[in-house]
């Protein structure tokens, strides 16, 4: 019997593995962002494929990463499109789960004059991943050199298991630790980075993180936790700290269209930099240009044309 040549059987090379969720997002731009209970109109709306794995995994893809993504879709239309999208823009998707019973993920997004979004996820098919079943996927997938990049729109458990198993099989773990969670101090320690935001941070450290100087104390102060961190900054840069003091590295200026998914896309980028060698330094300066990048564009997955 003559067998088609695998993905797995053919690839030797170190994999960015990203664990995640895929988003049908829905998004609507609007003067400024509603208020409970009022009713505004928007100017126009957008869909896309979203999601902070999705948004990830193509990140790391147009930067050059061999990227495998491990999410969950239902049996509908919605999966199979953005399957096909995420196919098309170099992200292999071979070990997402087809779930029967759940829709696929859904985000619904609305984006102000002033280019801040606000989000509104509901998971779908995501939400009911089974947690052991996606540590032995990741543990499979792992090769020498390979990283793990996670966040926590997934259950808690899931991303868990998945990056202590990863981290286990020598893998190195960037977690990005967002939306903000409680999480164990075992898989704080895999962490190399931790990637979060200054209120991350600022929850994760009890810490204030308003200023760049907070910021740095805050990094130090979780570098003590984990391997090492990373806190963005937005406009202002990210720092770095990795048992060395925190270092500051400024951001780009430059004309603000649309936050959304700009963290998504210095995740994507700082990881695939990571896995093709470069010094957390540096990985950090490639998420930061991505991240820059990212806010000229409406949507949270730029067009492929302005990557440089």
């Amino acid at each position: 019997m003559n067998h088609e040549p695998t993905f797995d059987s053919i690839f030797t090379r170190a994999l960015l593995i990203v664990l995640g969720t895929v988003n049908r997002d829905h998004v609507v731009f609007v003067d400024k962002h509603p208020l409970p209970g009022e009713t505004l109109l928007g100017h126009s709306y957008e869909t896309g494929t979203g999601g902070k794995g999705s948004n990830q995994a193509v990140a790391a893809a147009r930067a050059g990463a061999p990227v495998m993504f491990v999410s969950a879709v239902g049996d509908d239309s919605a999966g199979a499109e953005m399957l096909a999208d995420l196919t098309a823009k170099g992200v292999d998707v071979s070990r997402v789960t087809h779930v029967a019973s759940k829709p696929s993920g859904v985000a619904l997004i609305t984006v102000s004059a002033d280019g801040e979004n606000s989000i509104i996820v509901a998971p779908g098919a995501s939400a009911v991943l089974d947690a052991s079943r996606v540590s032995a996927t990741v543990s499979d997938l792992v090769r020498p050199g390979s990283v793990i990049l996670t966040q926590l729109e997934l259950p808690l458990a899931v991303v868990e298991q998945a990056c202590l198993a990863a981290h286990t099989s020598g893998a190195r773990v960037v977690l990005n630790l967002s939306p903000v969670a409680d999480i164990s101090e075992t898989l704080l320690a895999a962490c190399d980075p931790l990637l979060v935001n200054a209120g991350e941070a600022a929850a994760l450290a009890q810490m204030p993180c308003d200023t760049v100087e907070q910021a740095l104390e805050a990094a130090d102060a979780l570098a003590t936790r984990c391997r090492s961190v990373v806190v963005t900054l937005g406009g202002d840069g990210a720092i770095a700290a990795d048992g060395l003091p925190a270092r500051h590295f400024v951001g780009f200026e430059v004309p603000v269209v649309d936050t959304t998914g700009a963290g998504d896309s210095f995740a994507g980028a700082l990881a695939a930099a990571l896995l093709d060698g470069a010094s957390l330094d540096d990985a950090v300066g490639s998420g930061i240009a991505a991240g820059a990048l990212t806010v000229q564009h409406v949507g949270a997955q730029p067009p492929v044309e302005s990557q440089p």
